[in-house]
């Protein structure tokens, strides 16, 4: 057997991360989440029984969009296994996002030194909230909490579900599948895709339509909160390491409960306490009450951490992958 498909999982997850460094997005063209927003699009209407529509979106569309993705790399996997971790790295790196997330947050705090309008404008495409009426310090806080929210929707999800899939599959005894695949590491690299496509549309669904004021979104929206209760949490956790000192994390443990979602509090809550700030959404939470709100500073160190912590975490994946994958 190769190198490269000895190493299918390390090789894929560098290939991704390479991607996503050079490129940060492909063209929304060939982007397969462009492609499930309009499958999901539809689905946001009115219906008789809303709930029953939301739950089968909710169970058939992610799986569906795990199955085309992972199939494709099963079958290349099959026919040519030395290019099956590439075509895994090209389709794991359309589903994270750290570059444009972190340069568009860089971007937004900038401005809110001389360009208000611009930053509150930019704010958009990071936090869905009015920004009409926030002050540069409120714009900060709410620039801050998304680079801390996404690095678990964004990258820890997507890159630990891959990891997680392909090296379950891996450690199981090979003989298990020779009766019905080729190789191994085609099905590894295929389960990794999957799974991690799995959580994409998972997320991606809740981003759309798992809102409290549509009930055909509280299907998705719930089955996001228990799929992202642990990247959330792993998150907190690396933005601690990239510190580093666990005094974030034990302090994230005093708020993490006060938004609303089950989950985001965790990473917003540690990144408040490594750099010793106050994150706010006015009149929905306050993380670190007692702190002020970040200065540009302040809150540009919050995204070198959260970059910091990314890769961190992108690093164990790696090493974990030729620790295993390799074997």
């Amino acid at each position: 057997m190769s190198v490269v498909v000895s190493f299918s999982i390390p090789i894929a997850l560098i290939i991704a991360t390479a991607l996503d460094t050079l490129f940060a997005e492909p063209p929304a063209r060939l982007h397969p989440i462009v492609f499930l927003g309009r499958v999901i699009e539809p689905v946001d209407g009115t219906y008789d029984r809303p709930l029953l529509v939301g739950t089968l979106a909710a169970v058939c569309i992610p799986i569906g969009f795990a199955a085309v993705l992972g199939g494709i790399v099963y079958l290349v996997g099959v026919v040519v296994p030395q290019v099956a971790p590439v075509v895994a790295g090209v389709l794991l790196f359309t589903l994270f996002s750290q570059r444009m997330l972190l340069e568009t947050a860089r971007s937004v705090i900038t401005a809110t030194k001389d360009d208000l309008e611009t930053a509150r404008h930019d704010l958009r495409a990071l936090a869905g909230r009015d920004a009409a009426g926030l002050s540069p310090e409120q714009i900060r806080s709410a620039a801050t909490e998304s680079v801390a929210e996404n690095l678990a929707d964004g990258l820890v999800g997507p890159l630990g579900a891959f990891t997680i899939g392909a090296l379950f599959i891996t450690v199981l005894d090979a003989s298990v599948f020779a009766s019905a695949v080729p190789t191994s590491p085609a099905v590894a690299l295929a389960v990794g895709i999957a799974a991690a496509s799995w959580v994409k549309a998972v997320n991606t669904m809740d981003s759309m339509i798992g809102y409290r004021s549509k009930r055909v979104g509280t299907p998705s929206a719930r089955l996001d909160d228990l799929v992202m209760w642990i990247p959330a949490r792993i998150s907190a956790c690396f933005i601690s390491l990239a510190v580093p000192s666990p005094d974030p994390l034990l302090s994230a443990r005093r708020w993490a409960q006060n938004p609303p979602s089950p989950n985001s509090g965790w990473p917003m809550a540690t990144l408040a306490g490594a750099l010793h700030v106050k994150l706010e959404k006015p009149g929905v939470y306050t993380l670190n009450e007692l702190a002020s709100l970040p200065t540009v500073s302040e809150a540009l160190r919050g995204v070198q951490v959260v970059s910091r912590a990314g890769r961190l975490f992108i690093l164990v994946c790696v090493l974990a992958g030729v620790a295993i994958g390799g074997t």
